[in-house]
């Protein structure tokens, strides 16, 4: 025979003040199956939580419904507290009457009806409810990291200086991400490769990081704890555990090319470092373009190489490997904007160029070793318009998010255009200016000091005429169309997420909003976690942001991976889904819809007309399940339930809201 206790809280004075408490309190006790019932004035403080241990033992309860605020609040609260008394702490239910009650109703009579109807279909349910128990899992004490930008970096790092191992893929032939293509960063003006190469160095020397280049990964497979993850070794045609990096063989190939990481703005040749202070400091061959590879000719760097590095036949390998976490640190790409904006110009223009490009122009180590000039001559612009926006906060066009970082950096090209050109005019259209971060607005006011011209409007052409970039648009504070005439055109680019970074995440079961950044499991509480157990993100794979916040999210993805690594095992909830195998027909439709690949399909031996045969079926996978219900809600013969949300156990609820 039940014996059920129900408590109900004031909430100080959020539920006490619309609910009459001490009505549902009475008219609990007349309910089937309740033995005792109070009121608290905080059910979830210590005082409260002593108040109920000392009411199972008086009054020998077997099971709870405590009628308080949101279960998500303050449920895994109170199942810590019955895990020290006699009671199981999933025979526990929580009615929400704050939220779903008191926070959304003025009558307190009514308020005080639905209360009591929340609090009887909660007693329904718990009076159907079975004990569950916990089970653990080992952890393996390894970590992934997927991406080598500055988050990738920073996240391997932590974890590693924590004391754990780290394998470090990057798909790139060096870690760096798009920092290390910057000049300085704002607002300090720091070099940017000055402070990132250091910690790319470090990742490389670790002895607790494994870093793996010109990778991807190909599967994932497991849970927290035990992720079974294969990686391929794209060909790379050298073989790095031999080469020194002399540098010869890049010096004699024959081959020039557009380079990538000059954002086609310098060369580079078909063997080739990404820059020159790459990690690892060892060249790949550009397949695409090697004449030996696409020709069968040339072969000059296979001839010069003094250690036999060279290797034309070098296919792609796999390897797996078990790891207890996952980071997704896969990055941002700019946009295309010549496809976008074909009123810019779409790409026609030597001199319009993108945020990057500029960085490339202005950096020493780029390909005119810092000196502005225009691509389409050389010769040193005079005046320069900056268009902010492109692509982002333009749903029309293209994405209507705010790509974050563009404002400053706008501000900085303006501020390093007027610092290197004397007698520069820089041009800046906007739409707003948002300087949210640390010594931002200072930046921004220092930058219009300098001389930089804001006009607020969007442009709405680009066209050359007599050598020069006109471009057209309106100023929206005096309300008169304007047009400018300038040598180069630098367009701020929106972010959006890395190519294939998509792909990557539902490899590990973590899916993306509508514009493609991957979701965070809760945007406040936890920005860092996914749904996927294990699984967690950071820097721009989540979204648009700049370097500090960057570094900063990188550090608490971290945290979250040392705190899981230092348990040798981890408990796992019992409120998963659990199949009855005598019903499932093995349609599959389960599987389809699990979003984390918690469901897979096994042959179990049967009989049917009176001979052996194998039946195929649903299993779930108990360290993988989140407990959402989705297969649940799918199956078409209902013969899968979610233990603690069993169909029984809802019908209940249901049905005691009409007694």
């Amino acid at each position: 025979m039940a014996r059920a206790g129900v408590f109900i809280c004031h909430c100080g004075s959020n539920i006490a003040s619309v609910i009459d408490v001490e009505q549902v309190a009475k008219s609990a006790e007349q309910m089937t199956g309740v033995v005792y019932a109070a009121t608290n004035k905080y059910a979830c403080s210590i005082s409260g939580q002593e108040m109920m241990k000392q009411a199972i033992i008086d009054h020998q309860l077997d099971r709870l419904v405590i009628a308080s605020c949101t279960p998500r609040m303050h449920e895994t609260t109170f199942r810590k507290m019955l895990g020290k008394t006699s009671v199981n702490p999933y025979m526990l239910e929580v009615a929400n009457i704050r939220e779903q009650c008191s926070w959304v109703h003025t009558d307190k009579e009514k308020a005080t009806a639905k209360a009591i109807d929340l609090v009887r279909m909660s007693l329904a349910k718990v009076l159907k409810n079975q004990p569950l128990f916990t089970s653990s899992i080992p952890v393996c004490k390894k970590c992934l990291v997927i991406g080598g930008g500055i988050a990738g970096i920073q996240a391997a790092l932590d974890i590693a200086d924590g004391g754990y191992e780290v394998t470090l893929v990057e798909r790139e032939p060096s870690l760096g991400g798009k920092m290390v293509m910057l000049d300085k960063t704002f607002p300090t003006l720091d070099c940017s490769a000055c402070i990132s190469t250091p910690k790319m160095a470090e990742v490389g020397a670790h002895p607790r990081i494994k870093l793996m280049s010109s990778c991807e990964v190909s599967a994932v497979s497991g849970y927290i704890g035990n992720f079974e993850v294969t990686i391929k070794q794209n060909p790379r045609y050298v073989d790095h555990d031999i080469c020194t990096g002399c540098g010869l063989c890049e010096e004699k190939c024959p081959t020039k090319l557009k380079s990538s990481f000059d954002q086609g703005l310098g060369q580079r040749k078909a063997i080739y470092k990404l820059f020159p202070q790459a990690v690892p400091a060892k060249p790949v061959i550009d397949a695409q373009h090697c004449t030996k590879l696409t020709k069968d000719k040339c072969g000059v760097c296979a001839k010069v190489c003094p250690l036999g590095c060279i290797n034309f036949a070098d296919q792609e390998s796999y390897t797996t490997d078990t790891f207890g976490a996952i980071i997704l640190a896969t990055g941002y790409q700019l946009i295309d904007w010549g496809s976008h904006y074909p009123e810019y110009g779409g790409g026609a223009y030597a001199d319009v160029i993108s945020g990057l490009q500029f960085e490339r122009l202005v950096n020493a180590s780029g390909p005119t070793e810092g000196k502005i000039k225009r691509p389409s001559d050389g010769a040193q612009p005079k005046s320069v318009a900056i268009i902010k926006c492109v692509g982002s906060r333009d749903v029309a066009k293209a994405h209507g998010y705010c790509s974050r970082a563009c404002c400053m950096y706008a501000a900085k090209h303006a501020h390093q255009t007027i610092e290197k050109i004397a007698g520069a005019q820089v041009y800046i259209f906007y739409i707003d200016v948002r300087t949210p971060g640390k010594a931002y607005e200072e930046f921004y006011d220092r930058t219009r000091e300098d001389g930089a011209v804001y006009i607020r409007g969007r442009v709405s052409k680009i066209y050359e005429e007599n050598g020069k970039l006109i471009c057209k648009g309106e100023d929206t504070l005096i309300g008169k169309q304007v047009t400018v005439e300038v040598d180069l055109v630098v367009l701020e680019t929106a972010m959006e997420p890395a190519a294939n970074s998509g792909q990557t995440a539902a490899l590990a079961g973590v899916s993306a909003d509508k514009d493609g950044w991957l979701t965070e499991a809760h945007p406040k509480l936890r920005p860092v976690e996914t749904q996927s157990a294990g699984v967690f993100l950071c820097g721009t794979a989540q979204g648009p942001k700049d370097i500090p916040d960057t570094v900063a999210q990188a550090s608490a993805a971290a945290a979250k991976v040392l705190g899981l690594l230092a348990k040798d095992e981890l408990e796992t909830s019992p409120m998963i889904s659990a199949v009855d195998t005598s019903k499932c027909s093995g349609c599959r439709f389960c599987e389809q819809v699990c979003p984390v690949k918690a469901i897979s399909m096994i042959d179990i031996p049967s009989i049917y007309n009176g001979q052996k045969v194998k039946r195929t079926v649903a299993q779930v996978n108990s360290g993988l399940c989140s407990g959402c219900g989705a297969c649940s809600a799918a199956c078409r013969t209902g013969c899968i339930d979610l233990l603690g949300f069993t169909n029984k156990q809802i019908l209940e609820e249901v049905d005691a809201l009409w007694q």
